[in-house]
């Protein structure tokens, strides 16, 4: 049995829904999941679907042209379809913090993440005995201010070498250039604590401890040029109060990027996030 996800958005019209799950009909599938979503502001219409086909003589691309065809250019939709067997390749972007990996390659190990963790790219060498104890291979590309037209193009040969579909960063305390972002739109996943843009700087967690703060969070979002600023995939907060100490502050937050972050890849290798106008449809 072959298993397929469909995600759509059109300009919002009649028909759609019927449209096509009537053609999937058609075509001997039948549909397991369905979640749709109108932006009335804008007015847009989201839909993802799941469906299974038994059909031994089923074909893809065959399916996807005669989609295209029949449903996709009357309606003008942009979509995607994608064997649900087809795993995506990821990315691992580290600097020197190891929290985030350890989750990470603690839930791939486990068989929670549904995706394949093929390379880790860091600009220092401290995490690579962790890449080692995982099996997963290890780059070390410094990357600096002087150096990054350097970096990004060896970023970018490892990364189309290994046939990257998506990049996190765990904790990657480097800014991305616009080229990789571009190349990867809407393809990379950063994390980071939610007490911008109130407390930057080195130290947040000592800034928020000094105001007395009674909520912590993070964030996980798709990397645009506007630093920590693109559409947002999760989020979640745990209340601190004044009986926490800084290093309380610091555990928590910790434990929030972790989760926050490790969700975040799970939608996005389900395929269940859409990006529209800098806003996320997560379809849950």
């Amino acid at each position: 049995m072959q298993k397929i996800t469909i995600l759509i958005h059109c300009p919002d019209q009649k028909a759609i829904i019927a449209s096509v799950t009537n053609y999937i009909a058609a075509i001997d599938g039948n549909i397991v999941y369905l979640d749709q979503h109108v932006d009335a502001d804008e007015d847009v219409f989201f839909m993802r679907i799941e469906c299974e086909f038994k059909a031994e003589n089923w074909n893809l691309e065959a399916i996807k042209a005669d989609f295209q065809a029949v449903i996709a250019t009357p309606f003008q939709m942009s979509w995607e379809m994608y064997l649900q067997t087809d795993k995506p390749k990821m990315a691992l972007f580290v600097s020197k913090y190891d929290h985030c990996l350890y989750d990470i390659l603690g839930r791939y190990r486990a068989g929670e993440l549904p995706l394949e963790i093929a390379i880790i790219i860091s600009n220092h060498n401290d995490l690579e005995a962790v890449a080692h104890q995982f099996g997963i291979p290890f780059y070390h590309v410094p990357f600096t201010k002087e150096i990054k037209d350097i970096g990004e193009k060896q970023q970018l040969e490892l990364l189309l070498q290994n046939q990257i579909d998506f990049i996190v960063l765990a904790r990657y305390m480097q800014i991305i250039t616009p080229n990789l972002i571009a190349q990867f739109k809407n393809r990379i996943i950063n994390i980071h604590h939610s007490f911008l843009p109130a407390f930057p700087g080195a130290k947040p967690y000592h800034s928020a401890f000094k105001r007395g703060v009674k909520i912590i969070g993070a964030t996980s979002h798709y990397v645009t040029e506007e630093l920590d600023e693109g559409p947002i995939i999760e989020q979640d907060i745990a209340r601190v109060s004044h009986s926490h100490s800084i290093d309380d502050y610091i555990m928590k937050g910790r434990d929030l990027e972790r989760t926050v972050l490790a969700r975040a890849i799970k939608l996005h290798a389900e395929r269940k996030t859409m990006v529209y106008n800098n806003k996320t449809i997560v379809f849950v």
